[in-house]
C-alpha cells in the first residue's frame, strides 16, 4: 500500500450533462483566493476582539492588507485610551490579528505593524464627564 502525496490523488472527474466526462490532474483544478478586503475586515475585527474597551469618542480599528504569496502584511491603525499599557494593548492587538488571520483564511502573517492615530485622555476620578480639564481659555 503506497501513501499518496498531497494534490498527487487520483485525477478528478467533471459530469457536466450532454458532455462527455472530463478528467482533471490534480495540478490543474485551480485554487480559491481570498480577497483583500476580506482579509480586511478579518484584520479589522480582530483588533476589536483585542482591546477590552475603547474610549467613548475613539474610531474604530481598521486595517490594510498587503499580500504576497500566501503571506500577509497587516497594518492596523487604533485609537487608545490614555494613561494605559500602550505596548502591552499593541502585543495583545499583534497576536490577535496574527492569529486569527491564520485562523480564518489560511495565510502566514509575519508582520502586524500597529499604529496609534490618538490617545483619549481618560477623565481623572471624580471629574464630571464632558467638563473641560486642565488649561483652558
Amino acid at each position: 500500500m503506497t501513501e499518496e502525496q498531497p494534490g498527487e490523488g487520483p485525477p478528478e472527474q467533471i459530469r457536466t450533462p450532454g458532455r462527455a466526462t472530463t478528467t482533471v490532474p490534480p495540478g490543474e483544478r485551480g485554487a480559491t483566493r481570498i480577497a483583500d478586503r476580506v482579509l480586511v475586515k478579518i484584520a479589522s475585527q480582530a483588533a476589536r476582539e483585542a482591546l477590552a474597551e475603547l474610549p467613548p469618542d475613539a474610531v474604530p480599528p481598521h486595517a490594510t492588507v498587503v499580500v504576497h504569496h500566501d503571506r500577509a502584511r497587516v497594518r492596523v491603525s487604533l485609537e487608545l485610551p490614555y494613561p494605559s499599557d500602550i505596548g502591552g494593548q499593541c502585543a495583545t492587538v499583534r497576536h490577535r490579528v496574527a492569529s486569527r488571520v491564520h485562523a480564518l483564511a489560511g495565510m502566514d502573517v509575519p508582520e502586524v505593524a500597529v499604529e496609534i492615530e490618538r490617545l483619549h485622555l481618560a477623565p481623572p476620578h471624580g471629574a464630571a464627564p464632558g467638563k473641560a480639564q486642565g488649561r483652558t481659555r
